[in-house]
């Protein structure tokens, strides 16, 4: 009997959510999907506004570490933290290394920036109003690796053809996100692939069929999903 009450209250709560009204359309928005902070200067700053032209809303930022901690204290701090955006306004949140002689100086280092909105309280009753979150990731780029704009160092990956696909090697002391992997171009941005990210100096294995000439697209700095061909000798290919 008490196990009928239970489903019965779990069926009446779904019911709920299925005829209340959602106001859950994405309002607060960033202006990038991904930030790279250049070690050489002392802060970074993103844009963000409030795309609800009738109602304000709060703001709450934080950084997470790699294993997606939220960070209470340094090396990065993130301000303000919470701010309030009326209808349609922009603002700014601005990241800032307090103690970046505390991360590696030869290496990224991979955080996660997460951005909340936080609805105003509703007048009406019925409503159901979902706070939505984006979370993107956030790169610290020592002074030492800085590159030119628009390089690329993604063409230093190497593919090893084992069993049921690949082992993808990161030579470089780089992140690196690869979202597609094919026979051509063409499959390699549109096919079905598992995205992955390769830490600096390190690799991941696979899966997928084993090409002749395989075709990789990996995401950069600007949020492009640029893709390179490779050429293979035995089981080992590079980019070419």
């Amino acid at each position: 009997m008490k196990n009928k009450q239970i489903t019965a209250r779990i069926v009446g709560i779904f019911i709920t959510l299925l005829i209340l009204p959602l106001s859950g359309q994405a309002a607060v928005t960033l202006d990038r999907t991904r930030v790279v902070f250049d070690g050489g200067g002392k802060s970074v700053s993103l844009n963000i506004s409030n795309d609800n032209q009738q109602q304000p809303y709060l703001a709450q930022a934080w950084l997470e570490d790699e294993q997606q901690n939220k960070l209470l204290t340094g090396p990065l701090v993130i301000t303000p933290p919470v701010q309030r955006l009326e209808p349609g306004a922009k603002s700014m949140i601005r990241i800032t290394a307090a103690a970046s002689s505390q991360l590696p100086q030869d290496k990224e280092s991979l955080f996660y920036l997460n951005l909340r909105e936080i609805p105003p309280v509703s007048d009406k009753p019925n409503v159901l109003q979902i706070a939505l979150q984006t979370k993107i990731k956030l790169f610290y780029r020592p002074k030492a690796l800085k590159r030119d704009p628009g390089s690329v160092w993604q063409d230093q990956l190497v593919l090893h053809a084992e069993g049921g696909g690949y082992r993808i090697e990161n030579p470089t002391p780089y992140y690196v996100t690869v979202i597609g992997l094919g026979g051509s171009e063409k499959q390699s941005l549109e096919g079905d692939f598992e995205t992955v990210m390769l830490g600096p100096n390190g690799s991941a294995r696979v899966k997928s069929a084993v090409y002749t000439k395989p075709y990789l697209t990996y995401i950069n700095d600007y949020g492009g999903r640029p893709t390179l061909a490779f050429r293979c000798s035995g089981s080992r290919c590079v980019a070419r």
